[in-house]
């Protein structure tokens, strides 16, 4: 397993992050996420995201048990702001919320301190100047280690550290976006802000919520209980059919390199520097190892040319 700093911070995490969204009530049962998440351990993956949200909480739950014997090894990271209970209160990245937030995450996972404590998604209806200020209060009190933000734009990363600056608060390590060979929108804007000022990119949906898992083509059947069926995709769509195209493509490409679809997209995930740490899931001790095994996979500058052929880049410096 390869390490790297968790964005500017001293911290060693590993290049994967094992995501834990389906652990749980939400998808497979504790003694499962068990043997997975031992793997991941036995495969040198110290690194575990979760959210309040997953699975009703049972994911920090089952997380917090299988690691416990493992706590001073292991970076644990959650996340806050999805709404979790009924009420006016019952979401959002306000300090009342942040303060019961994190004691609720702590209490499931049984340990007294959160490595990486991210704010889920942009929260319109509190200044952000509110959550900085709780989230710095966190930190000083010893119950989270680092703060990190998902889903925030350029202009809302920037402003956040804008706000650290001038109110001398602790400033985000690390942004969640989506990041695939399907989804490449933040090279954009949003990357190269990440890179500038020295924030990971944690890497949710690198396999673009299925497409890149080898399991959708033009021709067959939906799979049984596969997410496309489960939300009702239309391949007939303009959008959809040009992601299978893509998909073809990639998938050819893969097919002569003898690896699976997956492990491409994996591999390109891993070639985009040391600040990109994908998150994968894995619903098995299987589907694990599949993934582990891109780290055996090398693209050639050719190959990287070929893929960027196939599904390019969105940058675009203005500046030249």
């Amino acid at each position: 397993m390869q390490y790297v700093n968790l964005g500017r911070a001293g911290v060693k995490v590993s290049r994967y992050c094992l995501g834990t969204m389906m652990f749980g009530s939400w998808g497979i049962d504790e003694k499962e996420s068990v043997k997975v998440i031992h793997r991941a351990l036995d495969a040198g993956i110290n690194f575990y995201d979760m959210a309040d949200i997953y699975g009703g909480g049972t994911s920090e739950e089952i997380v917090g048990r299988a690691l416990q014997h493992k706590r001073d090894e292991v970076i644990l990271a959650t996340k806050f702001k999805i709404r979790t209970e009924e009420g006016p209160n019952g979401e959002g990245a306000s300090r009342y919320r942040i303060m019961r937030q994190v004691e609720e995450s702590l209490k499931r996972l049984g340990t007294d301190y959160i490595d990486l404590y991210q704010i889920h998604r942009p929260d319109p209806t509190t200044p952000l100047d509110e959550t900085m200020r709780a989230l710095d209060d966190l930190v000083r009190q010893g119950k989270v280690r680092y703060i990190g933000c998902s889903n925030f734009d350029a202009w809302r990363i920037v402003e956040s550290l804008w706000i650290s600056d001038k109110m001398n608060l602790e400033r985000f390590v690390t942004n969640q976006p989506s990041y695939s060979l399907l989804d490449r929108h933040i090279e954009q804007e949003i990357r190269p802000v990440s890179e500038r000022y020295g924030l990971a990119t944690l890497c949710y949906s690198p396999l673009g919520g299925g497409w890149l898992t080898g399991k959708y083509n033009n021709v067959a059947a939906m799979p049984e209980g596969s997410r496309g069926e489960q939300h009702g995709w239309d391949f007939t769509t303009p959008e959809n059919q040009d992601k299978l195209r893509k998909v073809e493509r990639l998938t050819a490409m893969a097919e002569r390199k003898e690896i699976t679809l997956a492990q491409l997209a994996l591999a390109w995930l891993l070639h985009q520097g040391d600040s990109v740490i994908p998150i994968i899931g894995a619903k098995s001790v299987e589907q694990l190892n599949a993934n582990l095994s891109a780290f055996d996979v090398q693209l050639s500058a050719d190959e990287l040319a070929e893929i960027e052929n196939i599904v390019p880049s969105p940058y675009f410096d203005f500046s030249k």
